[in-house]
């Protein structure tokens, strides 16, 4: 049940939006926010116990315009500041007073904003002693930030300051939250603070702690139901699975991703390839095709099988790679199908760049990988088709300091 407004207070909303209440009425909300009275209300209010300098007030409210007169412009502003205030009930009082060329709100008007409830919850629940209390204390401080400060004004500076310093505290509350409910084994907590804080500061990586929560309640095929759905945000959200930021998630995430006790055919049943294995080549994304690589790269000390590196670059009829292009997104999808079929079941391959493609040949020749690069031609080349592929070819064996770097 929602609590009812004190009277003659102010009840100002800067996270996750803005509005004004007075006494149930709206004073402001949405676009207003962006006005001149609208930002200098907000500069004040926000900053009621240390005062606003003038040199902020001129640049919020003015930017970089050359202004002749400061005082009297800021007075301008704060003369239908007022009027507007008044007309919506407000006390006759001077809302604003000034001391030594600072700017502070008046202490006739009292205000409550969300995002200073939220960081003064916080800081108090961290003195709680005992631990079970804070820990209730800290839940409670999670769920008064309800999303980014001001996100309508943010290319206001010390908006988007204050912002970025509101999303630390965030972390630094859920963190801190996270580590007395793990420690205490309260996992439907741990997992509800875990949904809440995904939802408040998204793709923040929160999801882990949803992970977390699912494995210790034991909900091990919810977990990974969930771990897809994180994955596919992540990827539509950064493009694809090769963004350094996507596989740190999707690492952290997999550290959460256990399974029920079951036997050894149960467990090969789940991992084996359920593809169609009638397929020669076993197309993977880059992040696997990497660690792919970097397997076999550690264990080729102990192995005599030759292994070789291709890579497939669609070139122009000029002989230059091709650029972005429909056409190009056609050829690559053709080069693809002739990666496939054209190397053995044992054989990897993933897409590198636009129009680039890598094959990992596993023991294997130089002469044989000629073969190879004749069977990908036979099944990409048509009948007068002007662009071709060029092949470079490189031994696992020649080291690391040729391409790629992974």
């Amino acid at each position: 049940m929602a609590v009812k407004d004190q009277k003659d207070i102010i009840y100002l909303k800067t996270l996750a939006g803005f509005s004004m209440r007075y006494d149930g009425n709206e004073i402001a909300a949405g676009k207003q926010s962006e006005s001149q009275i609208g930002l200098l209300m907000l500069l004040l209010m926000h900053n009621r116990q240390t005062g606003v300098s003038r040199s902020l007030i001129k640049k919020t409210l003015f930017e970089d315009r050359d202004i002749e007169d400061v005082a009297h412009a800021i007075r301008n502003v704060l003369y239908n500041a007022r009027k507007t205030l008044k007309s919506h009930g407000l006390p006759d009082v001077s809302f604003v007073r000034q001391k030594k060329g600072i700017y502070y709100w008046t202490d006739e008007v009292s205000i409550v904003e969300d995002a200073h409830e939220f960081e003064t919850a916080y800081r108090e629940a961290m003195d709680e002693p005992d631990e079970k209390s804070r820990a209730d204390r800290l839940i409670d401080a999670v769920y008064l930030y309800s999303g980014r400060f001001l996100p309508e004004v943010e290319s206001v500076v010390w908006v988007f300051q204050e912002a970025d310093r509101y999303r630390e505290v965030f972390a630094s509350c859920v963190g801190d939250t996270a580590d007395l409910l793990r420690k205490a084994h309260r996992y439907k907590d741990l997992y509800d603070i875990g949904v809440y804080a995904a939802k408040a500061d998204p793709f923040a990586s929160w999801e882990t702690l949803v992970m977390e929560a699912l494995s210790g309640l034991g909900k091990f095929a919810e977990a990974e139901r969930y771990y897809d759905q994180v994955v596919d945000s992540y990827i539509h959200e950064y493009g694809n699975r090769s963004n350094d930021y996507v596989k740190e998630i999707i690492d952290k995430l997999g550290d959460y991703l256990y399974h029920e006790t079951e036997s050894i055919e149960e467990i090969q049943e789940k991992i084996r390839l359920t593809e169609d294995e009638g397929r020669k080549g076993y197309y993977c994304t880059l992040p696997v095709f990497q660690e792919i690589y970097r397997t076999i790269e550690r264990t080729m000390a102990r192995s005599a099988d030759k292994i070789f590196l291709m890579l497939c670059t669609i070139m122009d009829s000029k002989g230059n790679p091709m650029q972005e292009s429909p056409k190009l997104n056609e050829l690559s999808a053709r080069l693809k199908e002739a990666l496939i079929t054209s190397v053995r079941h044992t054989d990897t391959i993933t897409r590198y760049g636009q129009g680039q493609y890598l094959a990992l040949l596993i023991n294997t020749t130089e002469e044989n990988c000629q073969v190879v690069e004749k069977r990908i031609n036979g099944h990409f080349l048509l009948k007068r088709q002007r662009t071709g592929v060029e092949f470079t070819v490189r031994s696992l064996a020649q080291g690391r300091e040729g391409f790629p770097a992974f």
